[in-house]
Parts: structure tokens; C-alpha cells; sequence
């Protein structure tokens, strides 16, 4: 018997909605308020955390992963209360990864001591740029030597740290940004994040990109040299990649967001949250109402998911190609094909690899580095058949 689900694994999201300030490239579900009522949001954690556990029972979870938001502005008697309710709540793995995201401005040796003592095992830190220019130009509210001291205070607390930077920002040239990863690779501890900046609508960097007025972003050429430089600088550094935009030392792997990539079932709870849950053989889309008030609210009246929605087999199947394909391990043909019903389109798989973009064994799809540069449309040209 393959599942969990199936051989994905099973996590918790949990989402802290609230922020210092909004970042201008920041689409995700976040906001700025004056005060918040942390035991509301405890005990609304608790209710949400109880009901999940209602139709999960005996499932071993393998991670929990706080995420936002800026998580680390939560009361770590937060914390730790909701960590000790899913501990009873759930059988856990061992080796159970517990990960707070926390911005540099909102650390102190104290609280990284306290959530530590709460149960928190793992730090992903958005530090995020390097120059002071630029992170003043993202709308970061830190210093680099902020996010230094920050980011020393959390690997003499935690064993894992991972932290994040964004490249192919405005105006960086190619020899900026390998200065920039030196250094950052002499700082890592054992995981990094390296996104490329990407410009959504809703933000106000796509307000003002819709409006001719976010100038200087890479080409495509450029784009691409910057992405092939990070992956030899990270390799030579011992921190391969192992996802698009995730290096690790050996073993240091995020085992939160390998759930995703494996297609693995995660509850998600709080704001705006999204999960993937299997139950009778049936997986289901979950998203919780996204407003925070909202949200808390509904916790009370025992309605804060949307209605779910049934994924059929064939959107499931679009997802594990969409997800696997980010992983430098590909994915495995044959759950495709138990998926979907059907096998991927072999005129588009032999294509691809006479282009140099993707590898075929027998039972597994690898994309390539060359193919990494445009997985977009090689996942495209997969789908289309």
C-alpha cells in the first residue's frame, strides 16, 4: 500500500496574515493592522487545528510550516500552544520539521530563544537583497546589517536556517549579482531560496510596471545567465539545487515544500489558506476565506473553509506535473499515467528531449538545466500532448 498520498507525505500550513509593512512585489495574502488580539487568534488556531484533526486521524504528519504574513510577529506563547495542540492531536514523524518564516526586522535574540522552546525547529528568513538600495527599492523595511545581525541571531539559535533573496531586480547586472551570491553563500547555513523577481498583477511593482514605470528589468538573455551563474555558484558551494528556485547542503531540504512539489496531501489553516486532502479516494481542493476578520469569524460558526472542490483525475495529474517537474528529481511516469489514465504524449516527450530539455528513463522525467530556463513551456508542450 503506496498513499500518504502517495508517497508525498503529509504536512500542516498554518497562515499568519499579518505584516510590518506590504512589500510592493508582494501578492500573497497579507496585511497591515495597528493591534491584534493574539489569544483570538490562538484560540481560533486551536478550533481550526481540532476540526482538521477530525478527518485526519492516524495520519503521520511530517511537517508544519508557518508561513505569511510575517509569522515571527506572533506571540511565541502562540506558538508554542498551537505546536503542543498538534502534537497531541497527531501522530508525528521523528524527525518532525516544524518552520517559522520571521523578516529581519521583527527578530530578537529573545523571541528566536522563546520559539525555539515552543517547539520551532527550522527559520526561513526574507532577507531578500544584499544593498541597502535595493532593498530599500523592494520596500523592505530592514538594513543589511539589520538582516546580518538578524540572521546571526537565528543560527546561534536553530540548527536550520534558510533565507531568501529575490534577483533579476532592477538594473542588476550579472557581475553585481555574483557578488552578491558569494557573499550570501558565505553566510548560508544550509538551505537558500534565490527567486527570480517576478512582476504580478494586483501588486503596486504591477501598477507600476502596467504604467511604463518599472524600468530596467533583465531581458530574457540576461535572465537566463543569471539563473545558469546561481546554479554553478551554488553548486560549487555545496548547495545544489534540488527545486527551480531551492539549493540545500545534502539532507537540508525543505521537507514542508517537498510535500507540495511531491504532490503530497497538506491541510491549510488560517486566511486565505489552500490544502490538498485525499479522503476515500478522492482528492479535494481546500481554500479558507482569505479576509482575516472574515476568516475569525467563521472559525466560530465552523464555516471557515470555502466549499471544497473535488479535484478529478485528470486535474490531479496536471498538478503532479506542474509541481514534480520544479524538482531537479522529476517525477514518476507511471503515477502520472495512474493519474490521468493515460500516458504522457511520447511525440512531445521525444521533442523535448532532442532539444536537450528534459531526460526519459524508463520510469522517470528530468528536466534538464537548459529546460529549467523555460519550464514554463516545457510543462506547456507536456500538458498539451
Amino acid at each position: 500500500m503506496a498513499e500518504d498520498w502517495e508517497n508525498g507525505g503529509f504536512g500542516l500550513y498554518i497562515h499568519w496574515p499579518y505584516c510590518e509593512a506590504k512589500c510592493p512585489y508582494c501578492d500573497f495574502n497579507s496585511h497591515v493592522v495597528r493591534q491584534i488580539d493574539q489569544a483570538a487568534w490562538r484560540d481560533a488556531y486551536l478550533v481550526e487545528l481540532r476540526r482538521a484533526a477530525a478527518e485526519t486521524r492516524g495520519r503521520v504528519l511530517r511537517s508544519v510550516f508557518f508561513g505569511g504574513g510575517t509569522p515571527s510577529l506572533m506571540d511565541p506563547d502562540t506558538v508554542a500552544d498551537v505546536i503542543r495542540e498538534i502534537r497531541a492531536l497527531w501522530p508525528v514523524a521523528n524527525d518532525l520539521e516544524i518552520t517559522l518564516e520571521a523578516n529581519p526586522s521583527s527578530v530578537e535574540a529573545g523571541r528566536f530563544a522563546a520559539f525555539r522552546e515552543g517547539g520551532i525547529t527550522r527559520i526561513s528568513m526574507g532577507i531578500q537583497a544584499l544593498n541597502d538600495d535595493d532593498l530599500r527599492r523592494l520596500g523592505r523595511i530592514h538594513t543589511v546589517k539589520e538582516a546580518q545581525t538578524a540572521f546571526d541571531i537565528a543560527r546561534s539559535t536553530f540548527e536550520r536556517v534558510s533565507f531568501d533573496l529575490i534577483y533579476a531586480r532592477q538594473g542588476q547586472s550579472l557581475q553585481a549579482w555574483e557578488q552578491e551570491l558569494k557573499q550570501a553563500l558565505d553566510m548560508a547555513v544550509d538551505h537558500l531560496s534565490l527567486y527570480q523577481l517576478t512582476i504580478e498583477q494586483g501588486t503596486a511593482f504591477g501598477d507600476r510596471y502596467n504604467a511604463g514605470k518599472l524600468r530596467d528589468l533583465p531581458d530574457e538573455d540576461l535572465s537566463a545567465d543569471l539563473y545558469t551563474l546561481t546554479q554553478d555558484l551554488c553548486g560549487a558551494a555545496g548547495m545544489p539545487g534540488y527545486e527551480v528556485s531551492n539549493h540545500a547542503r545534502d539532507g537540508a531540504q525543505s521537507r514542508h515544500n517537498l510535500i507540495y512539489w511531491r504532490y503530497g496531501d497538506y491541510l491549510g489553516i488560517g486566511p486565505g489558506a489552500h490544502g490538498r486532502l485525499t479522503a476515500n479516494r478522492q482528492r479535494w481542493a481546500t481554500e479558507c476565506h482569505s479576509n482575516p476578520n472574515r476568516w475569525l469569524s467563521s472559525v466560530v460558526g465552523k464555516d471557515a473553509e470555502k466549499p471544497r472542490a473535488a479535484l478529478t483525475l485528470q486535474d490531479q495529474a496536471s498538478e503532479f506535473l506542474l509541481m514534480g517537474l520544479r524538482l531537479k528529481e522529476g517525477i514518476d511516469k507511471n503515477r502520472y499515467e495512474a493519474l490521468s489514465g493515460k500516458p504522457l504524449d511520447a511525440n512531445a516527450i521525444s521533442d523535448l528531449v532532442n532539444l536537450g530539455m528534459i531526460s526519459d528513463s524508463e520510469n522517470r522525467l528530468v528536466v534538464l538545466d537548459q529546460g529549467f530556463i523555460v519550464l514554463n513551456a516545457v510543462i506547456s508542450r507536456l500538458l498539451e500532448g
